[in-house]
């Protein structure tokens, strides 16, 4: 372990041939090779080796162990019983190793999880969808995995907490170090309630690289991603892109076709993701055989509970004058003999009345057949 520790204050998250280098000699061996020099490994230039190389001098795993120990933090490497298995579908970009922060185990509750991302500059809408999709996530006993920047990611970890749900932030610096400084009270709380983490070991700072890399551990540490609100150039995008090369469920939740903050969602509905607009349909996709959003429909009027042949004979009568039963019953295809017995069913129903030898509708047929034809 000690060796990955090393290797994460050296190789820089995503770094692939980093990750080959490990699959091909063991975390061991190529600590070794950056701490006492000697010919470059496979894949990098002089120049480059000789960075890291400057790096590998500059690293105290054993530091980073102790600083890490009293913030309250763990690392948890590839094997360990705590390590989430998905991870490993990232492969040679797969984390050297993630800091922990927090109680609970990462393995089980990535098992049961959902990210939640968007638009750090996004609209009250957005941040109002992005709190009740997670509250109602919390609730289905899901957790919500997010980023802990501004907008939709701050907006879904409050909504799990205040379900009193679970919320892991994955983020792009040292756990010990909570980015960005206005939600240092907000990850805090993540902290105590739920999990922080990272693949940076303590003290990191981010950078706008390690943000877009940051992306790939949330896709595939859960189930699948819902994006919020995202412009066409957003880095929710990457998230949700990756979640598709892994074969995670992608979903977005549309906004206002006028919204530059929705046309990236929107692009992406128009492609393989899933159109969402509640936790139920989340968990619809992403849960178990059984476990459905409800079916929505419209309200139930009165003439919905007609007998078929009934609803045909009021469809048949116009809006105006009062035809006789033979003229109804041809419109209605059926027999006049049917269309009568029907006619007085209705009228027992307060659907229509005689007059003389026709039938007209009453004024509560009318408005119930104009509100049926408009909904249609």
């Amino acid at each position: 372990m000690l060796a990955r520790v090393f290797l994460t204050r050296v190789i820089e998250p995503g770094d692939e041939i980093g990750g080959r280098w490990l699959g091909a000699f063991g975390p061991s061996e190529v600590a070794r090779r950056l701490r006492e020099g000697g010919p470059p490994l496979p894949g990098v230039s002089e120049a480059r080796w000789t960075g890291l190389r400057e790096r590998a001098v500059r690293a105290d795993p054993r530091r980073d162990l102790a600083v890490a120990r009293d913030a309250g933090v763990r690392f948890v490497a590839p094997g360990n019983s705590e390590w989430p298995a998905q991870l490993d579908d990232l492969g040679d970009a797969r984390p050297t190793g993630l800091w922990v922060r927090g109680r609970p185990s990462l393995r089980m509750w990535a098992l049961r999880s959902v990210a939640v991302v968007g638009a750090r500059a996004c609209t009250e809408y957005g941040a109002h969808m992005a709190g009740t999709l997670a509250a109602g996530l919390a609730e289905r006993g899901w957790v919500v995995v997010s980023g802990g920047a501004y907008g939709v990611d701050g907006a879904a970890h409050r909504g799990a907490l205040g379900a009193g749900g679970a919320t892991v932030a994955v983020l792009a610096c040292g756990v010990d170090r909570p980015y960005p400084r206005g939600h240092t009270e907000l990850i805090g709380r993540i902290a105590e309630q739920g999990l922080v983490v990272g693949e940076l070991p303590p003290g990191d700072h981010p950078t706008p690289s390690r943000f877009i890399l940051r992306n790939r551990v949330i896709a595939a540490l859960t189930r699948g991603t819902v994006v919020v609100e995202a412009a066409y150039r957003s880095g929710s995008l990457v998230t949700a892109r990756a979640a598709q090369r892994l074969g995670r469920f992608t979903m977005g939740v549309p906004g206002p076709a006028t919204s530059g903050l929705s046309a990236g969602v929107h692009e992406l509905l128009r492609g393989e993701a899933a159109l969402v607009t509640d936790a139920a349909e989340v968990v619809e996709l992403v849960g178990e055989i059984g476990e459905l959003a409800p079916v929505r429909r419209g309200p139930v009027l009165p003439r919905d509970l007609l007998e078929p042949g009934a609803r045909r004979v009021l469809a048949a009568l116009p809006a105006r004058g009062a035809p006789h039963p033979r003229e109804i019953a041809r419109g209605a295809q059926t027999t006049e003999d049917e269309t009568i017995a029907r006619l007085y069913e209705l009228r027992a129903l307060g659907y229509v009345e005689r007059h003389g030898d026709g039938w007209k509708l009453t004024r509560q047929a009318m408005m119930s057949v104009r509100g049926g034809r408009a909904s249609r």
